[in-house]
């Protein structure tokens, strides 16, 4: 099962990012040609929000069956440990936050370019967070 998981987590990465991109692509070019926010940029932030949240979900799950986890502490010298037991997971979950917020936000502004606005920014934002604590090593 914890092969399964971590499996599923990483391919489910690559549809993750690839979504997020988008969303962070549509929104600066929705904000820079100061388009009207429209039911399809909805749906492609949202797509991007959904995907991020099972990513997430699939993470913690994989933390708690994978020996990984376990061995968080007494890991702390070692770097490779340290970033697949403790980086990634807290730096994505607030990767993670911070595309909720900027949902969020998006959803009470009231005019197309502030709703672009949060999107670009909170979403970039959660996207670098996410891309600087990918274990590359382990991915690739």
């Amino acid at each position: 099962m914890y092969h399964f998981i971590q499996k599923f987590h990483s391919g489910w990465a690559y549809l993750a990012l690839l979504l997020l991109v988008v969303a962070v692509v549509n929104s600066l070019i929705g904000m820079s040609g100061k388009k009207e926010f429209t039911a399809k940029d909805r749906k492609i932030a949202l797509f991007g929000l959904i995907a991020t949240h099972i990513q997430l979900v699939v993470g913690l799950l994989l933390y708690f069956v994978s020996p990984l986890g376990s061995a968080l502490f007494g890991q702390m010298k070692d770097a490779a440990a340290r970033l697949t037991s403790l980086e990634h997971p807290l730096t994505n979950i607030i990767a993670i936050t911070l595309i909720t917020i900027g949902w969020s936000k998006h959803k009470k502004a009231a005019t197309s370019e502030a709703k672009f606005k949060a999107i670009s920014i909170f979403f970039l934002l959660g996207l670098l967070l996410i891309l600087s604590r990918i274990p590359w090593n382990l991915w690739f």
